[in-house]
């Protein structure tokens, strides 16, 4: 276990060494992660107050007005209706003979 390795620097390090040097550079780099997401997170909740004080989230109210009271229901094809029985037919049979 007291095994040395030589690097090209001149320097020798033990395997208990390298792992805790290793182990504190990969806490390290996560936690560079992590500050950039909350960085970034920070800079999106920003923009989303900066958006909404600007009034730039809405449609213009011409756009987004419909009368949707006069607009008549859609009318599905009668070919439709047909899929539509049989396939209830079809569940309906298959929930009889389970």
């Amino acid at each position: 276990m007291g095994e040395k390795f030589r690097f090209s620097f001149g320097g020798y390090m033990t395997i208990s060494e390298m792992l805790s040097q290793s182990g504190l550079l990969t806490l390290l780099g996560m936690g560079v992660v992590f500050a950039f997401i909350i960085v970034l997170i920070g800079c999106m909740k920003l923009l989303q107050v900066a958006v909404r004080a600007m009034k730039l989230d809405k449609e213009e109210s011409s756009n987004a007005t419909v009368n949707t009271s006069s607009a008549p229901a859609p009318q599905v094809p009668s070919q439709d209706l047909n899929v539509i029985a049989a396939i209830a037919a079809a569940v309906h049979d298959k929930e009889l003979n389970s």
